[in-house]
């Protein structure tokens, strides 16, 4: 299995299991490559807080699932260790938000992550960057890759 098939095959099965995600928060996969990921959501009503704006723990969100599938890319289980964010411009509703995922560094059991929330007119709405951490196990059962 290449590591794009690989990194592919990682993204349907998460997806498959993220009920967060698809259910709840309206995420789509645009595309999961090894140590990149783009996922998009529109913003709903539900996603509104009380200034009428998309809550920032639902862009949080986004950027954390998107950070996920990047950091799991390579078929071993990683978890965040650490994130923060930066929100720069508000999320309005009928906004489509996509958040492109990059991995910076990877070492040993660590990674580090730069999230990019944007709008469909390609406004920086938030910008997050994750720490990762490999535990044991796989997303999906196949041999160890070298």
């Amino acid at each position: 299995m290449s590591p794009e098939e690989r990194a592919r095959q990682v993204g349907d099965t998460m997806f498959a299991a993220d009920v967060a995600a698809r259910e709840t928060m309206g995420i789509q996969i645009v595309s999961v490559e090894p140590g990149r990921a783009v996922l998009r959501m529109g913003v709903q009503p539900l996603h509104l807080n009380g200034h009428r704006i998309c809550h920032g723990g639902f862009i949080f969100t986004l950027a954390d699932t998107t950070f996920a599938y990047a950091c799991n890319s390579y078929n071993r289980n990683a978890v965040a260790a650490g994130c923060s964010i930066e929100f720069l411009k508000p999320g309005l509703e009928g906004d489509v938000l996509t958040c492109e995922g990059a991995e910076q560094v990877l070492q040993g059991r660590h990674g580090i992550y730069d999230m990019r929330v944007t709008n469909q007119n390609g406004e920086v709405v938030a910008v997050f960057r994750g720490k990762s951490a490999v535990i044991p196990g796989q997303v999906f059962p196949e041999e160890p890759c070298a």
